[in-house]
């Protein structure tokens, strides 16, 4: 029985040998061979060099820049950082995201002398004030001013040929105030919007500072005194390499607690630059980082 199911069965090596001496035309055969090397390729590829999304993303890190202050003959340092990050590139175009923060520990320990600069007055025939001691802590997303001051008003007459002065008004007081960054309509410079807080003052000097003209002055000097500090802490042409400068826009501002009330404003912003640009970008950071 075995011997009559030989033939009809032919072996294995028999079929290899019958397949093997099919020729394919040479332009199909060419053909086959093309693309075989071309997903022989595509997995070597594939295998070596997998395409990730993090593969896509490019930080720079701007180091630490010391920016000086000179208040009353004193020497503030605010330092600002920051960190650069690509979003998106497309034709040529890269929209990057900027994060700056700024370090104001050394301006909170000079408020007093800051606002001494700006408010302290001694008019023999008018106002005289004096700063005691001026604080500016973090109350996230703001911060809040106490500010401890000598107020007195004096009125000059002449009497008998001969002036005299004659105090009007006067006494200590506390006022409050909360500030809350925000961006200006050009998106590169800070402004700083006010909110009366509470007033504790001696006897008629708290009517005048609550509703008159000498609160209002008060806080608006304050206001523009810590701004204007802020402003110059925060300056996009001190801490962004020139690559940048120019082409940073702010979106979002914000004070934060650092801890121990050390007080931080962060900017969050936007650039975008060309692909020269961003090679340019990369050397002045890589050069930055060397020189510190």
């Amino acid at each position: 029985m075995g011997k009559n199911l030989l033939p009809r069965f032919p072996s294995i090596l028999a079929i290899h040998r019958f397949r093997s001496t099919r020729r394919l035309p040479f332009p199909a055969k060419h053909t086959l061979l093309r693309r075989s090397s071309a997903v022989l390729a595509l997995l070597l590829v594939a295998g070596t060099s997998p395409i990730r999304a993090s593969d896509q993303t490019q930080t720079f890190k701007i180091p630490p820049v010391k920016i000086p202050l000179n208040i009353k003959d004193q020497h503030v340092t605010i330092v600002a950082s920051g960190l650069i990050t690509l979003l998106t590139k497309a034709q040529g175009l890269n929209i990057l995201k900027l994060e700056l923060k700024a370090d104001l520990s050394d301006l909170q320990q000079n408020m007093t002398d800051l606002l001494s600069a700006e408010l302290d007055k001694n008019d023999p025939c008018g106002d005289r004030i004096t700063i005691q001691h001026a604080t500016l802590t973090p109350v996230d997303p703001a911060s809040l001013a106490v500010v401890q001051l000598h107020y007195e008003r004096w009125a000059c007459a002449k009497v008998l040929g001969k002036k005299e002065a004659k105090r009007l008004v006067g006494g200590n007081a506390v006022m409050q105030m909360k500030l809350t960054p925000a961006v200006e309509d050009d998106n590169t410079e800070l402004r700083l919007v006010p909110e009366v807080g509470p007033i504790e003052a001696d006897g008629a000097l708290g009517e005048l500072l609550r509703s008159g003209a000498l609160g209002d002055m008060l806080r608006e000097k304050v206001r523009k005194a810590i701004l204007s500090a802020l402003q110059k802490g925060t300056d996009l042409s001190a801490t962004l390499p020139p690559a940048v400068q120019g082409y940073a826009k702010i979106k979002n501002a914000q004070f934060k607690d650092a801890e121990s009330g050390r007080l931080l404003v962060i900017l969050d912003g936007e650039i975008q630059i060309t692909n020269e640009q961003i090679q340019a970008l990369s050397k002045q950071v890589k050069e930055r980082i060397a020189a510190k």
